[in-house]
């Protein structure tokens, strides 16, 4: 489902849809959202202050807690019997963040995903494993409704029982997957532990999301599964997985579906515009959905963009690989460090697994980190088993001296036995908080 008409307009072309959608939309959410109908005249602008792109910096921005000050249906733009659909995210609070589908915005999602899965590489015909978790959660639905549109077999086997997910790969071959890269990755793992090989599959491509994955994450689901392992980016609150994805052709950023969405790049701090290629908090405007419009939503996802054509001959803006969140950043005795960079640093340390946890933990007054990662079985069994085995503390302090070179923060690192640190169906959980614990003398 690749669409040169839309898919390689001019910018010229882009910015002129977006404009006539974006007026729409501001017009839908003044006229129909209370919520944004105050926001607007506490700001002293209407509709009609919206004569180009660069006005955009005129509307509010919305933020999470707008959603759960909101909840569960005060952003919704259409009466009730209009939407189609219901999804959420869960949250700190405990009540999900509601967004609200009508039946053209599940039309246009299935529309924009299924362009995605073409752009990764996949084409009508595939069998597609669908390993994303289905429920609130847009991921395996996300996903699934895009693959449908596109006419693949698709199987919706969601997330967990590793071993059915296994047996039906190796039965079903399936030329495509999606899931999470922490629970492929868990897959491909129980692949080893039972004496296949994960190269040896039909899977040619992978599609992962729904949390912050590395270059070093990408190289090892490549190698272990000789596929070419593509991001795809998304957030319930703009619509779902889906808003950006990378080409199979370059995989050197994610191309951004314009035509439904608008994106800013903003300096966290001062919410001034940063420059293409600079660093920034992500907020995305949508310009076609219905039940849930979104202005400005501050994402807090950091990255960078580019609007130059790519290789592959789209030409809608890209946006890097994510670098972070802005609320996951740990600020560890005044150093900014993302858990995405310790990750980067891990995975390029032989004899350790892709699976590991930092635990922020208190020593006496002062913030500290714990890091706990994973052997590799067959260095295990070199050591006889052995961590205090003086090649187990060689690799221990190559770490500490690797991770304090590279993020300029001392980590306390424990090594694990292979298999002891959880496993996740789903999102892996990488940060454990212990500092409301008793603190570490």
């Amino acid at each position: 489902m690749y669409n040169p008409e839309i898919e390689t307009m001019s910018r010229t072309e882009i910015e002129k849809l977006q404009l006539s959608r974006l007026q729409q939309t501001v017009n839908r959410v003044y006229e129909n959202v209370p919520f944004y109908k105050s926001k607007f005249d506490e700001l002293g602008i209407t509709p009609n202050d919206i004569e180009s792109l660069e006005d955009v910096k005129k509307l509010p921005f919305t933020k999470k807690k707008d959603l759960r000050d909101q909840y569960p249906f005060g952003l919704f733009a259409v009466p009730m019997d209009e939407v189609n659909r219901i999804h959420g995210s869960s949250g700190t609070s405990g009540k999900p963040t509601v967004v609200g589908y009508t039946k053209n915005d599940i039309k246009n999602w299935a529309s924009i995903v299924a362009r995605g899965i073409v752009t990764a590489g996949g084409r009508k015909g595939d069998i597609f494993h669908n390993a994303y978790g289905y429920g609130l959660f847009t991921g395996g639905l996300g996903l699934h409704y895009g693959a449908e549109e596109l006419g693949v077999a698709t199987v919706p086997i969601s997330g967990g029982n590793t071993d059915r997910q296994i047996t039906i790969i190796d039965d079903f071959k399936p030329r495509g997957i999606c899931g999470t890269p922490s629970y492929i990755l868990n897959i491909v793992e129980h692949m080893e532990q039972i004496g296949m090989n994960p190269r040896e599959t039909s899977l040619e491509y992978g599609i992962f999301g729904a949390e912050p994955w590395t270059e070093e994450m990408r190289a090892t689901l490549e190698r272990k599964l000789d596929i070419k392992a593509i991001d795809i980016y998304g957030l319930s609150e703009v619509m779902g997985p889906g808003v950006a994805i990378e080409c199979i052709e370059a995989q050197d950023g994610l191309h951004i579906a314009e035509d439904h969405f608008f994106i800013e790049v903003l300096n966290p701090d001062t919410l001034e515009p940063v420059e293409d290629g600079q660093d920034g908090e992500l907020v995305f405007t949508s310009l076609t959905k219905e039940a849930l419009p979104i202005i400005r939503y501050r994402t807090g996802d950091i990255a960078s963009i580019t609007r130059e054509k790519c290789k592959c001959g789209r030409t809608h803006t890209r946006m890097s690989r994510l670098k972070g969140r802005t609320d996951d950043m740990l600020i560890i005795r005044g150093v900014n460090v993302f858990p995405s960079e310790i990750e980067r640093v891990l995975l390029q340390i032989e004899g350790l697994v892709p699976n590991y946890q930092i635990h922020l933990i208190k020593k006496g007054s002062l913030d500290s980190v714990e890091l706990h990662v994973e052997i590799e079985n067959e260095l295990y069994q070199k050591v006889g088993q052995d961590l205090t085995h003086s090649e187990i503390q060689k690799l221990k302090r190559g770490i500490q001296h690797q991770m304090k070179n590279s993020c300029l923060v001392t980590m306390d690192t424990i090594i694990n036995k292979p298999g002891s640190l959880p496993r996740s169906d789903g999102k892996a959980k990488r940060i454990v908080d212990k500092r409301n614990a008793e603190p570490v003398a």
